[in-house]
């Protein structure tokens, strides 16, 4: 049984418009120029772009320029990524940034604590017989992580172990808004490390310590 339930339903934040060019392009058979999808759309070409846009800047779709072997302007082409299902994308991002939104008058309510709520339903509690130690305890988070896109790499070195999240699935809207989605991730990882008997604490959650990678930075508990 997994523990992480992949969401392979189409993003639920993108709606109205923005959600009709998205289907445009899923529908379309090879990628197409924003008056193109202006055209199928009834948009206005300015609103299609920016539509467009925006859907590229939140990792839905890909945007490239097209190849001409004629003299000519080369064109923007769209076509809707090919890596979104499988791994828990933008579906489960938009969901809990949807239920933070629903309860941000409660004064307890943050990002953080989102998504430590998240976190302990992410990985399942060990069976009691089940010995469980800080160092068992890192493959569960592993997995999750793996599953949720983050293609996370364990390095042990003399400040300890860390674990190196090579590739952040929400990339773009974290640059944007590193205050939500990165503490979103770091209560994930404390809300499941806590699942695990108490054996681990995340101790820091560093967001883009190169161009393409966090870095978690792991503590075992020392009982008392």
């Amino acid at each position: 049984m997994n523990e992480v339930s992949l969401l392979d339903a189409p993003p639920p934040h993108v709606a109205g418009r923005r959600r009709e060019t998205l289907d445009c392009l899923h529908g379309a058979a090879q990628p197409l120029p924003a008056a193109e999808v202006a055209r199928r759309t009834g948009l206005p070409l300015s609103t299609a772009r920016f539509h467009l846009d925006a859907l590229a800047a939140d990792g839905l779709v890909d945007r490239t320029t097209e190849e001409r072997s004629t003299p000519g302007r080369r064109r923007i082409l769209y076509a809707t990524r090919t890596d979104l299902s499988g791994p828990l994308g933008y579906g489960l991002l938009a969901e809990m940034l949807a239920g933070l939104v629903a309860t941000a008058g409660v004064p307890a309510s943050s990002p953080l604590e989102t998504g430590r709520t998240w976190g302990r339903h992410l990985v399942h509690r060990p069976a009691p017989p089940e010995p469980r130690d800080a160092e068992t305890a890192i493959a569960p988070l592993v997995r999750m992580l793996d599953a949720m896109g983050f293609e996370p790499h364990e390095r042990t070195d003399p400040d300890g172990t860390s674990l190196h999240l090579r590739h952040c699935p929400y990339r773009e809207v974290a640059r944007r808004h590193p205050e939500v989605v990165c503490a979103i991730h770091l209560g994930i990882l404390q809300g499941a490390a806590a699942n695990l008997e108490g054996h681990l604490e995340i101790e820091s959650l560093n967001p883009f310590v190169t161009p393409d990678v966090c870095l978690a930075r792991l503590r075992p508990v020392v009982a008392a």
